[in-house]
């Protein structure tokens, strides 16, 4: 059960990040219906309110995007050494059904036993492996949020919004008119921001490679 469990580990891990991301709709939803909650309070006839689809958010947005391939990439590199063990154990383990009774129960006892140890160590390792992504993946969970929050809290105090909403996965808005959807908008801006971001950051890197 534990091999078939091993030989499974590289799924486990190229999935892992999906999970990780998709999580942040729900967080980020949340985050956002605290951060409405949080403002002052003020006559309805003064209320500029509009939401954001979360779930969309986090779908469109390059970084994320950008961010989820790096992570799948990390994670499958970090699992191809776990993955050649695992194959070499396995072929080592049918070599070992195959010519225990040709070498006898000595032989037998002996690769039996170095068999086991080295399942077992390969389990560990598994174990580890699977809790280095997921620290990994929750720093990146926070850290993603955190942009994100910060972003929209200075999105929402330059366009003079009282309220910005969350919705999605995490709805916090049962019913809104679609004038107040202003998920694009926010997209638009964030993913401006970004590209500009990598824009300057290659040319940093250019520069650093000219010297």
């Amino acid at each position: 059960m534990l091999l078939y469990n091993l030989l499974l580990l590289l799924r486990k891990i190229i999935n892992y990040q999906y999970t990780t991301m998709k999580k942040l709709v729900l967080i980020l939803g949340v985050a956002l219906s605290v951060l409405a909650c949080n403002k002052t309070e003020t006559s309805s006839k003064d209320f500029k309110t509009a939401y954001i689809d979360t779930a969309e958010l986090i779908e469109k947005y390059e970084k994320f995007k950008d961010e989820d391939d790096k992570f799948k990439v990390k994670s499958e590199e970090l699992g191809r050494p776990l993955e050649a063990k695992v194959r070499a154990f396995q072929a080592d383990a049918q070599s070992f059904q195959q010519n225990a009774q040709a070498k006898g129960p000595q032989w037998a006892q002996q690769m039996g036993a170095s068999l086991q140890q080295r399942e077992q160590q390969l389990g560990m390792e598994q174990n580890a492996l699977i809790q280095q992504l997921q620290q990994e993946g929750a720093v990146l969970k926070d850290t993603l949020i955190s942009e994100v929050k910060k972003f929209i809290k200075d999105y929402g105090k330059k366009k003079g919004y009282d309220y910005i909403y969350g919705t999605g996965d995490a709805a916090t808005v049962l019913y809104a008119k679609d004038n107040y959807d202003i998920t694009k908008e926010v997209l638009k801006e964030l993913n401006d921001t970004y590209k500009a971001t990598k824009k300057d950051d290659k040319v940093a890197t250019k520069e650093e490679e000219k010297k």
